[in-house]
C-alpha cells in the first residue's frame, strides 16, 4: 500500500505544481492588463515593478489554489483511467476511496495551509500591495517631449518642439507657454534651439535656451476693466537658463500605516475585534439618533412666545398634560389655525430632511460592518473551497477518463467559473444586505457540497455519467413505469386514438377535394370537345 500511495502522490504532485503556476500566470496577466494604464510611462524601476508583481501574486493565491487543485485532480484521475491504471488497481480489490486517501490527506494539509496563509500572509501582502499600488497610481508620468506636439509633461509649462536631434540632446524650434502664474497665455518664449537636462538628484530639470525672445503681456489689476491696458514686454536673449522643480516626479513611498486599518489587511482576531467595535458604535449611534428624533422632532417641548402665552391664558381651556388637541384646535381663530398648521408642516419637512440625511450615514456604516464580516468568513471559505473542488475534480477525472491538458482544462474551467459565479453572487447579495453574511459567503459551499458527494458516489459505483445510453435507459425506464399505470396509459391511448381519428378525417377530406378537382377537369374537357 505504501508503493500505491507514493505512486498516487507522484502522479498528482507534478500536475498540481504545473497547473498552479499556469493559473498564477494567467491571473497575473489579468492583473497587469487591468492596471497597465497606471504602470506605463511613469519611469518606474524594475525593482518597483517586481515588488508590485510579487505582492499581486500573493494576493492571487486564493483564486489560483482552488483552480489548481480542481484541474490537477481531473488530470491525475483522468490520466489513470485513460491508461487503465485505475481499472487495474480496482481489479486488485482496492476501492476508489482507498486510492483517493493519500490525496485527501494532502488536500487537508493544503486546506490547513491555505487557512494559515489567508490569515497571516494575505493581510501583510494586501497592505504592501495596496500601499504600493496607491503610490503607483498617483505617480506623475515621465517627462516625454514629442516633435510637433504641445506637451504639458512639465508642471506649469506647455512646450512644443519642432525637431529633436537623434545624436545630441539638442532641441530646435522651441515654443514655451509659462502657466506658473495661472493667468492664461500671457508669457510666451520662442527659441531657436535649446537643451533639457535632468539634474543628478532628479529634483530639477535645467532648461537652456539659445537665440530666442520672450513675450510677456502685463496685467494691470488696479485699473477698471474698461480703462485697463495690457502693455507687452519683449526681451531678446542669446542664452537663457532656468530650472524647473521636478520633485513631484520622483517615486516616493507613502506611509503604510494609512492603510493598515482596512478590512483586507486584518487577520481573524483583528476582524472580530473591529467588527464588535463597529457594531457597538453603530448601536450606540442608533440609540442616540432615536432619542434625539423622539425628543426633538416627534415630541417637541412647548416653547411659547409672550403673545402665545397671553392668548392661552385668555382661553377657557386649562393647560394640562392631557390636553385635548381637537378641542384646543376648534377654539382657535382661522389665523391661529393657519399658523399652527404651517408650523406643523415645517416641522414635518425638517424631520423628513433630517431622516433622509441620516439614512445615508447609517447605510454607509452598515456597509463597512458587512465588509468586515465578509472578510472574516473569507478566511474559511478558501480552505473549504480547496476541499470541495478536490471532491469534484477527482470523481470527474475518473468518470470522463481523459488526461492531459485538453478535456480536463475545459471541464475544470467550466466548474470553476460556475463556482466563482455562485460565490460572487452570494458575496454581492451579502454586501447589499439582501442575504445574511454567512449565507452569502457559504452559498457556494452549500451548492457544491452535494454535487461533490453525488460525483464521488457515482465514481465509486463506476457510473457512466457521460454516456448517452445512461440517460436514454433512464428515461425509457421512467416511461415504461408510467405506462404500467392504467390511468396514464388510458390518457395516452385516448390521445393516440384522437390523433388517429384526426388523421383519418384529414385524409378523407383530402380525398374528397381530390375527387372533386378531378371531376372538374373532366367536365371542362368534355365541354371543350363539344
Amino acid at each position: 500500500m505504501k508503493k500505491l500511495n507514493i505512486f498516487i502522490l507522484k502522479s498528482y504532485i507534478g500536475p498540481f505544481i504545473l497547473t498552479f503556476f499556469i493559473s498564477m500566470f494567467i491571473l497575473l496577466m489579468q492583473f497587469l492588463w487591468r492596471y497597465i494604464d497606471d504602470l506605463v510611462g511613469k519611469g518606474l524601476g524594475a525593482a518597483v515593478i517586481s515588488e508590485l508583481l510579487l505582492y499581486a501574486s500573493v494576493s492571487l493565491v486564493p483564486m489560483a489554489l482552488p483552480l489548481a487543485i480542481l484541474l490537477s485532480s481531473i488530470m491525475t484521475f483522468g490520466d489513470l483511467a485513460e491508461h487503465y491504471e485505475l481499472m487495474a488497481i480496482k481489479s486488485a480489490g482496492v476501492s476508489l476511496m482507498r486510492i483517493m486517501k493519500p490525496l485527501i490527506i494532502l488536500v487537508l494539509f493544503l486546506s490547513a495551509g491555505a487557512f494559515l496563509f489567508s490569515n497571516n500572509v494575505m493581510p501583510y501582502a494586501n497592505l504592501k500591495m495596496q500601499s504600493l499600488l496607491w503610490d503607483v497610481k498617483h505617480q506623475k508620468p515621465e517627462v516625454s517631449i514629442s516633435e510637433g506636439i504641445f506637451s504639458d509633461a512639465l508642471e506649469g509649462y506647455t512646450i512644443k518642439v519642432g525637431h529633436k536631434s537623434r545624436k545630441t540632446p539638442m532641441l530646435y524650434d522651441i515654443m514655451i507657454y509659462n502657466h506658473t502664474a495661472d493667468n492664461g497665455n500671457r508669457d510666451v518664449t520662442l527659441a531657436d534651439s535649446g537643451t533639457m537636462i535632468m539634474t543628478s538628484d532628479k529634483h530639477y530639470m535645467v532648461l537652456t535656451l539659445y537665440s530666442g525672445v520672450n513675450y510677456v503681456e502685463e496685467y494691470e489689476k488696479r485699473v477698471r476693466w474698461t480703462q485697463r491696458e495690457f502693455p507687452q514686454r519683449t526681451t531678446h536673449f542669446r542664452v537663457q537658463q532656468f530650472a524647473i522643480d521636478m520633485s513631484g516626479l520622483s517615486f516616493e513611498r507613502s506611509d503604510e500605516s494609512l492603510f493598515k486599518n482596512g478590512y483586507a489587511m486584518l487577520n481573524i482576531s483583528q476582524l472580530q475585534y473591529t467588527t464588535d467595535s463597529l457594531n457597538k458604535r453603530y448601536d450606540e449611534r442608533t440609540d442616540k439618533y432615536v432619542d434625539k428624533l423622539t425628543t426633538t422632532n416627534y415630541f417637541q417641548k412647548l416653547n411659547l412666545k409672550k403673545e402665545d402665552s397671553l392668548w392661552l391664558s385668555k382661553t377657557a381651556i386649562p393647560v394640562t398634560t392631557n390636553l385635548d388637541m381637537d378641542s384646543a384646535f376648534s377654539t382657535m381663530t382661522k389665523m391661529d389655525r393657519h399658523n399652527v398648521l404651517y408650523r406643523a408642516l415645517e416641522s414635518a419637512r425638517s424631520t423628513k430632511t433630517y431622516i433622509s440625511q441620516s439614512v445615508g450615514d447609517f447605510e454607509r456604516d452598515k456597509k463597512i460592518i458587512k465588509r468586515h464580516e465578509i472578510e472574516w468568513h473569507r478566511k474559511f471559505t478558501l480552505s473549504i473551497a480547496c476541499l470541495l473542488l478536490f471532491f469534484i475534480g477527482a470523481p470527474l477525472g475518473a468518470i470522463i477518463r481523459k488526461g492531459g491538458l485538453g478535456t480536463p482544462i475545459v471541464v475544470s474551467v467550466l466548474c470553476f467559473v460556475l463556482y466563482y459565479v455562485v460565490n460572487i453572487s452570494g458575496e454581492k447579495a451579502a454586501k447589499m444586505g439582501s442575504w445574511p453574511t454567512w449565507l452569502g459567503m457559504w452559498i457556494s459551499s452549500m451548492v457544491f457540497a452535494p454535487i461533490g458527494a453525488f460525483l464521488t458516489y457515482k465514481a465509486v459505483k463506476d457510473a457512466t455519467l457521460l454516456e448517452l445510453s445512461t440517460y436514454t435507459d433512464f428515461f425509457r425506464k421512467v416511461f415504461d413505469k408510467m405506462m404500467t399505470n392504467r390511468t396514464f396509459a388510458a390518457v395516452v391511448n385516448h390521445f393516440i386514438s384522437e390523433e388517429k381519428k384526426a388523421k383519418a378525417k384529414l385524409a378523407a377530406e383530402l380525398e374528397r377535394k381530390k375527387q372533386a378537382l378531378f371531376n372538374s377537369f373532366n367536365q371542362n374537357g368534355e365541354d371543350a370537345n363539344a
